[in-house]
């Protein structure tokens, strides 16, 4: 509070945007606690009550009067952020007189969790966050395995296997008593995930990186290896973070490896280092790459689409998850979109629960495209 207090006397706060970015600078330490900073700010300078309208917030709400108006979750959440450990004030004893029975029809309702499949990551309060990772981390992500060309001794097998059948019949002086048979081996791919962790995916890909941390711990689901990588303006390998059991160790020591968490975004570079460096690595026999990002880039749209054919080239299968599917009348319009999507095999939204278990169904399924069809036929329109 001594170097804020300082640094204001210093830049002065005539002008409010002076006054916001001395007071980010002094008093926000970790990426997790610039948006509430930014959202008590902008509470603070709207309402001067702010801290009596954050207890507001707080309160039952089933009660016998209605609030004003509803809060938004981006006021929900700096509330919680201010208030954590603090309890709410009691509901006014004048809301409903003794004897008065209020009764709530909740029919027609959702169920909670019903409601936390189809919210979005970004309108969720911090306990609705909670909850839903809880939710994530009982997520399966189911994959067929994959039929290779060799083969393995199999009693049902469709193909005679030649060379047993007779290894077995000179052990009976060249008479073959039973036809040794044979079928394909089959193998599990590897699942690679590149996760944009720029500014504006931020909360999305804090709510994916905790279903990868689940992927990658669950043993029988089918994937051979779990690759994670974050990227930004650089590209990061966070894979033998999530191999943590702990998933808030995991997710903690990630983000102190990621150090252009909540920046700029550069795909087109990272992709390019990706493919440079490690696709060999970790692309080989058949692996399934996933991206989650919202295809919002700076750099050159022609080294992005080549980076981004290069990449699909060396998969099996890429999949898109972008969170701006979320809007119905969503329109490739970004260069960067344009750009990555005729490279792509599916594209589908990545901003709910409900989303990412549509996933499993889009892997599982060969020919799933997602909204790739109808976009591509945008673009072609013009």
């Amino acid at each position: 509070m001594i170097d804020t207090i300082r640094a204001v006397e210093v830049a002065g706060f005539s002008q409010r945007r002076d006054f916001y970015h001395v007071l980010q600078a002094c008093l926000v330490s970790r990426p997790e606690e610039r948006r509430v900073f930014e959202q008590v700010f902008r509470l603070f300078w709207r309402d001067p009550r702010y801290l009596e309208h954050m207890m507001s917030l707080l309160l039952p709400q089933v009660r016998g009067v209605q609030e004003d108006r509803p809060a938004d979750a981006a006021e929900r959440r700096a509330a919680e952020a201010l208030l954590d450990g603090a309890a709410p004030p009691p509901a006014p004893e004048h809301d409903a007189a003794p004897g008065d029975e209020i009764e709530i029809d909740a029919s027609a309702t959702m169920s909670a969790e019903e409601r936390l499949r189809t919210l979005d990551f970004e309108l969720m309060s911090m306990a609705e966050m909670a909850d839903a990772r809880r939710m994530l981390a009982r997520l399966a992500l189911p994959v067929k395995p994959l039929v290779t060309r060799r083969f393995a001794p199999a009693a049902g097998g469709a193909m005679v296997d030649l060379r047993r059948t007779l290894r077995a019949s000179l052990r009976r002086g060249g008479e073959i008593a039973t036809l040794e048979m044979k079928a394909p081996r089959t193998r599990w791919p590897n699942l690679v995930v590149l996760c944009d962790i720029s500014g504006s995916m931020s909360d999305y890909s804090r709510m994916v990186l905790h279903f990868v941390h689940a992927v990658t711990n669950r043993k029988g689901q089918g994937w051979a290896r779990v690759h994670a990588f974050t990227f930004g303006t650089r590209l990061t390998n966070i894979t033998r973070h999530l191999a943590t059991r702990d998933v808030d160790a995991a997710l903690k020591a990630a983000g102190a490896e990621a150090q252009d968490w909540a920046g700029g975004t550069r795909i087109g570079l990272a992709l390019h280092r990706f493919n440079r460096d490690w696709s060999r690595r970790v692309l080989g026999q058949g692996a399934v790459v996933l991206i989650i990002s919202d295809g919002l880039d700076r750099d050159d749209s022609g080294v992005l689409s080549r980076e981004m054919e290069r990449l699909h080239l060396s998969c099996r299968r890429l999949i898109w998850l972008n969170p701006l599917l979320r809007w119905t009348g969503f329109a490739p319009k970004a260069a960067g979109i344009r750009a990555m999507l005729p490279h792509v095999d599916s594209f589908r939204a990545g901003h709910s629960i409900a989303s990412l278990e549509a996933l499993g169904r889009a892997i599982s399924d060969p020919g799933d495209q997602g909204e790739k069809a109808r976009l591509m036929a945008l673009i072609r329109a013009g």
